[in-house]
């Protein structure tokens, strides 16, 4: 597996992390993010990318800066 991929991983689980610690579920998130569910489990499965104003929407709701979705310690 290659860093980029790992590092799309850890993001996902970030996001979830984050998410749950909100009491959202995917569900509700995406209809507050204006996105399907589908689309935001693809992005927590590293199975899509995110664009910047998505991010920007995610950290907004929850509560979160940007850049702790990268802290991958």
């Amino acid at each position: 597996m290659n860093i980029e991929n790992e590092k799309l991983k850890l993001f996902g689980k970030n996001i979830a992390k984050y998410r749950k610690g909100k009491k959202l579920t995917q569900n509700k998130l995406a209809e507050i993010l204006d996105i399907s569910r589908e689309h935001l489990a693809k992005i927590e499965t590293a199975k899509r990318g995110i664009s910047i104003n998505l991010l920007f929407r995610l950290s907004e709701v929850l509560g979160v800066a940007e850049k702790n979705f990268f802290d991958f310690d």
